[in-house]
């Protein structure tokens, strides 16, 4: 199974997406990614960000960054499991 690719920029480390980014390079399910600038300055600025598999995810704190993350990949997960089980049954 493929992993979420989660990456972070480091000139958002200023809002606490470090113990994030940490947290999850910890666990072997995320492919975790840390780059000096992933050109989304306006984001970058305002609030806790990561890109998930391209796409952005942001919260007003890291404790709940870490948990959309957890909850964006975890929902991805489900519908390719559920799209594998239905290309089996077929």
């Amino acid at each position: 199974m493929l992993k979420p690719i989660i990456e972070f920029c480091a000139s958002n480390m200023h809002h606490g997406t470090d113990r994030i980014m940490k947290r999850l390079e910890a666990d072997p399910d995320y492919e975790v990614i840390e780059y000096g600038c992933l050109g989304n300055c306006g984001e970058c600025y305002l609030f806790p960000f990561a890109l998930v598999d391209g796409e952005i995810v942001a919260a007003e704190s890291a404790d709940r960054l870490y948990d959309e993350i957890v909850r964006m990949t975890g929902e991805q997960r489900a519908h390719r499991e559920a799209l594998d089980k239905l290309i089996d049954d077929l």
